[in-house]
C-alpha cells in the first residue's frame, strides 16, 4: 500500500518541481496551477507518511489528521522539522483562499523557498529507511 502512495507522492513532487521554471509575474492560470501542484504534493506527502507509519506499527497515525500524522512522523524520525511541516499544513489550509492573489503568491514563494526542500527530504528519507 505505501509503495503505491510513495509512487504517487514522487510523481506529485516531480510535477511540483516544475514551479522552478516559472517566475513572477504569473498569469492567473499559471498561478492557479502552481498552487494546485503544491496542494496535491502536500496531500500525497502526508498520506504517504500515514501509510508508512501504519505499516511500521505506529497506530497513532492510523486515524490521524494531517497534524497528528506530522507529529507522529516527527517523533518517529521520518521528518526532521515538524514546525516547517506544520507551516506547510497551514499553507495548505490557505489554498481555499488562493483566489486572493497575495495569498496565492505567498503559497508559491513558500513552496519555492521552503516546501520543495521539505518534500525532497521526505522523499529521500522514505526511500532510504521506510519503503
Amino acid at each position: 500500500m505505501s509503495m503505491r502512495k510513495y509512487d504517487n507522492f514522487c510523481k506529485a513532487l516531480k510535477n511540483l518541481k516544475e514551479c522552478q521554471k516559472y517566475q513572477e509575474p504569473y498569469s492567473t492560470v499559471t498561478e492557479t496551477g502552481l498552487v494546485a501542484l503544491f496542494e496535491i504534493c502536500f496531500e500525497q506527502a502526508w498520506k504517504t507518511m500515514k501509510a508508512c507509519l501504519q505499516e511500521h506499527g505506529y497506530e497513532e497515525g492510523r486515524t490521524g489528521s494531517p497534524k497528528m500524522v506530522i507529529k507522529v512522523a516527527y517523533q518517529a524520525g521520518m521528518i526532521q522539522d515538524d514546525t516547517k511541516w506544520l507551516g506547510a499544513l497551514e499553507t495548505r489550509n490557505e489554498v481555499a483562499h488562493s483566489y486572493n492573489e497575495e495569498i496565492a503568491l505567498q503559497i508559491i514563494r513558500k513552496t519555492k523557498s521552503e516546501y520543495l526542500e521539505l518534500f525532497e527530504m521526505l522523499q529521500k528519507e522514505l526511500a532510504d529507511r521506510w519503503i
